[in-house]
């Protein structure tokens, strides 16, 4: 599995391939607009499709959008701190290992409350990505949410969608997937990000309730301020007619047109009932509350705890991608990590243990995720192209903002597993201790990881789809095999 770098911001290569795959993802949406029933293959080659006994009935994925350095979370190696003129590549880890609650097992310095829990966890140190080329974020997003790497003829729909259609909602108010924190507009990459979090050719109805803001979910849930139940009702119908006599209309299949109204039925059904209290936050106990609060991710981890209560199958709760923000840290690595420790370390440790207090983490999968790691050497500064590489030309830090994990990093990436029948207090493989931090044993690839968390929510891995006589399957090509050490 090979390291990667990115081509610096504006160029040309870069904006070339970017065009080309946001024409693929037009065309493979407006397909999906058209395509027709999805129906189940059933009696696959070599033999019927049997689901496993479920380990788990809801899952959280915390997506670590931008990179999540894995040397500066959950794979600490040897710690360099900062000194001006330190030769980049003796960086590794720019945080020092602490000690966890599981023995022998450390992480960094920075998430203290997370190595309080990780007796409870799995840590997968081995996870691997494919080496995508350019626009690394759009297209290895796309590839972890959806198993599949774009551009595709079809859309693909998102995990979430795979879990939503094939399990459907463990209560029928509460939406079965439900995205909390990423903005799809006004925000770098918007096109990108719309394109993976869809249900794709399954049909609006088990794409994702998104919740950008965890604060005004409660808003979102609820009719207009002074509009009476017979007017909601009035206005409900003539939403309907609309969708239904829309000039659009041609353009979609029955089926597509059907599962729009059925996902319109849903959203009226969920504003109609008082269980739309479970995405008011502001009703959590205030000492409770501010355990969470550390920002928009320490909220929705709050939010996503009340909503798996209430009967949610699959929520993910993002950092938020936004190109050269959060996890994405092109520059002032260590700094911008150090922020993100703290806004991450305690929400997710208290998710942890409110879902045990309340005997729910037995059954609900929690994931601890990113599209890639990083590696310390620098996109844009003397000596970082694979040409100054060759001829062995050194990087040294001259700024605090040079200091840190810049460049992405495919070849050994850190997933973290709580709950859902998962080992407790389990480690599972390895990466190399100096560069290239390549894993080097057990290495787990995407399609592998997916078939381990469907596994567990009951879905067989080479469960698929019949797309107007195209066969599609939750894992590529049903190729993935569930990593079974990783279960209790």
């Amino acid at each position: 599995m090979s390291n990667s770098i990115l081509t610096p911001p504006g160029g040309t290569g870069n904006a070339t391939v970017r065009r080309d795959f946001l024409k693929h993802l037009a065309a493979a949406n407006l397909a999906a607009w058209m395509a027709g029933v999805p129906r189940p293959l059933l009696g696959s080659e070599p033999g019927e499709i049997v689901h496993p006994a479920a380990t788990a009935d809801s899952c959280i994925l915390l997506w670590m959008a931008g990179g999540m350095a894995a040397p500066d979370t959950f794979d600490p190696k040897r710690y360099v701190p900062f000194e001006k003129g330190l030769e980049v590549a003796r960086m590794l880890s720019t945080f020092p290992a602490i000690p966890t609650a599981l023995d022998g097992v450390q992480i960094c310095q920075g998430l203290e409350h997370i190595a309080g829990v990780m007796d409870r966890a799995t840590l997968v140190r081995s996870a691997v990505q494919s080496d995508l080329g350019s626009i690394l974020h759009s297209r290895h997003q796309y590839h972890w949410h959806t198993g599949y790497v774009p551009p595709q003829t079809v859309a693909c729909p998102h995990l979430g969608s795979w879990i939503a259609k094939v399990l459907g909602p463990r209560d029928p108010v509460i939406p079965a997937f439900i995205n909390i924190g990423q903005r799809l507009e006004g925000v770098g990459e918007s096109e990108e990000l719309k394109a993976f979090t869809t249900a794709g050719f399954f049909g609006s109805e088990f794409g994702p309730m998104n919740l950008p803001f965890p604060d005004q979910a409660a808003a979102s849930v609820r009719p207009p301020k002074g509009m009476t139940g017979e007017r909601f009702t009035n206005r409900n119908r003539l939403f309907r007619k609309l969708v239904d006599e829309s000039p659009q209309r041609e353009f979609a299949s029955d089926y597509q047109q059907e599962s729009m109204i059925r996902a319109m039925d849903s959203a009226y059904r969920l504003l109609s009932s008082e269980r739309r209290d479970a995405f008011d936050i502001g009703l959590e106990p205030k000492a409770s509350y501010e355990k969470y609060d550390t920002g928009r991710f320490g909220q929705g981890c709050l939010l996503a705890r009340r909503l798996v209560e209430a009967g949610a199958r699959f929520v993910e709760v993002t950092t938020e991608y936004v190109p050269f923000l959060h996890w994405d840290t092109h520059a002032n690595g260590h700094t911008t990590a150090d922020r993100m420790h703290q806004e991450i370390d305690r929400p997710i440790a208290q998710l942890v243990i409110d879902l045990e207090e309340r005997g729910l983490l037995d059954r609900t999968l929690v994931i601890i995720a990113s599209e890639f790691s990083r590696d310390a050497i620098m996109e844009g500064q003397p000596g970082s192209t694979a040409n100054d590489q060759a001829t062995e030309k050194v990087d040294r830090v001259a700024e605090m903002k040079h200091y840190g994990l810049h460049r992405h990093f495919t070849g050994g990436t850190s997933v973290v597993m709580f709950g859902g029948g998962m080992k407790k207090g389990y480690t599972y493989g390895e990466t190399a201790n100096e560069r290239p931090l390549l894993a080097i044993k057990d290495p787990v690839s995407i399609e592998d990881l997916h078939a381990t968390i469907m596994t567990a929510m009951g879905i067989s891995p080479r469960t698929g789809f019949d797309i107007e006589g195209r066969p599609f399957y939750v894992t590529k090509d049903a190729q993935g095999v569930a990593v079974a050490d990783l279960f209790a």
